[in-house]
């Protein structure tokens, strides 16, 4: 039997306490009284342990050694994701006992360990993190359309399984509630603000510009969706075009198109300008976020971006950093004042805006002010949690019949940080 207020929390993309989204939630549902137990794949070179109790919570973890090169490693990755997680979720039951699963995506497959324990009472919670028709549409283009249209099912499936969802911003609460059909009531946006304690603003250290007189910072998943050939292209652009020999750019991250960004600075002739420092520890990227002088959000235009939150934006505007982005509508709803914009994609302008920043450090402060106050008033984790705590309370008999998802609330958007 199940211990009162007891959850179950599935991830698959990401080790856990390394994902720091699942782990801030579990960390404040467990501060509100809640058990929490978590399953989730093993880190590569972190969170080996397959079983582990961190501040009170249940860690179980299982290994998954799939890397994505095709269509085809998608269905064995969450193939094997789904046994491990329903096994462990067994061994879970048993152990600890929970009434409520929180499953993160991707992958959007986890309403099927949802649907299996409804039958038992239990609740289903589906935390949307990413848009995951999209992202494969936009990693394999045109191609796979018979997986790309399973996606979109497996989508609509997660909406309607669940009693409740939550989402990372306003666009993706009118994607479960248009495409999803869900009911404005049951969706509740959480944004992936950054814990604000974190990051105390410091003197920066100028050995970490590589010799130049300014430092550019990217920080982040260096995939096929995530730009960052166009941040490569501005500096070159400011290097190569206009002369600015005092420039330099770190970036912080790894991810499939790593090799392929490499070898095009190399490309670019950007060897004395650049730095590829991979994934590092939070004390090590806050020291470049304090030596950095712009942060780069050069996220592209697509049907994914532009429903999503970037967290490396509110990270720079955290540090009190102006920033450089495409003008996405969330990343604008995100940064408002802090970031100067440039047309969707347009290499030129991104970099004319970082040309104009580097020549006026009045700006840069008055932008960095903005966005540090921004993120202190709206947008910090401190700011958001209380809609998670929010959706929790949706789940209980004095909101709706057990096991319903319809519940008479009012907007929970109206109390938080959303648009």
């Amino acid at each position: 039997m199940a211990a009162a207020h007891s959850i179950l929390m599935l991830v698959e993309n990401l080790s856990v306490p390394a994902d720091p989204r699942v782990w801030r939630e579990a960390q404040f549902l467990r501060q509100c009284g809640y058990q929490v137990s978590i399953i989730c794949p093993k880190g590569e070179r972190r969170d080996r342990e397959s079983y582990i109790c961190i501040d009170g919570i249940h860690i179980y973890r299982y290994r998954l050694p799939v890397t994505i090169r095709k269509a085809s490693d998608y269905i064995k990755e969450y193939g094997l994701a789904m046994l491990n997680s329903f096994g462990l979720s067994l061994k879970v039951w048993r152990r600890q006992g929970f009434d409520i699963i929180h499953a993160a995506n991707p992958p959007d497959t986890f309403f099927l360990i949802g649907l299996f324990y409804r039958l038992f009472g239990k609740k289903f919670i589906f935390d949307q993190h990413d848009l995951a028709p999209a992202m494969f549409h936009i990693k394999f283009k045109n191609r796979m359309r018979a997986l790309y249209k399973l996606h979109q099912f497996l989508e609509r499936c997660s909406y309607r399984t669940a009693n409740v969802v939550i989402t990372t911003n306003e666009s993706q609460k009118r994607n479960a509630i248009e495409q999803g059909k869900c009911r404005q009531e049951k969706v509740f946006v959480v944004r992936n603000g950054p814990d604000i304690a974190r990051y105390t603003l410091r003197p920066g250290e100028p050995e970490l510009k590589q010799g130049k007189r300014y430092l550019l910072i990217y920080i982040g998943v260096m995939g096929s969706q995530d730009g960052v050939e166009y941040a490569l292209h501005a500096l070159a652009d400011l290097v190569h075009r206009r002369g600015r020999h005092d420039v330099a750019l770190t970036l912080l991250g790894d991810g499939d198109q790593l090799p392929i960004l490499k070898t095009l600075a190399h490309e670019l002739k950007l060897d004395e300008y650049i730095h590829f420092a991979g994934w590092v520890s939070v004390p090590e990227m806050l020291r470049y976020l304090a030596a950095a002088d712009i942060g780069l959000s050069p996220d592209p235009s697509n049907e994914l971006n532009d429903r999503s939150t970037m967290l490396k934006t509110m990270e720079y505007m955290a540090m009190g950093k102006p920033v450089v982005a495409f003008d996405l509508p969330e990343t604008h709803f995100s940064a408002q004042e802090a970031a100067l914009y440039a047309t969707p994609n347009e290499v030129e302008e991104f970099a004319n805006h970082i040309e104009t920043l580097l020549n006026d450090e009045d700006l840069r402060h008055r932008l960095g002010v903005y966005g540090r106050k921004r993120i202190e008033d709206l947008l910090s984790w401190d700011c958001t949690k209380q809609n998670l705590r929010r959706a929790y309370e949706a789940l209980t008999p004095a909101y709706s019949e057990s096991g319903s998802a319809n519940s008479d609330l009012s907007d929970p958007v109206s109390a938080s940080a959303g648009h």
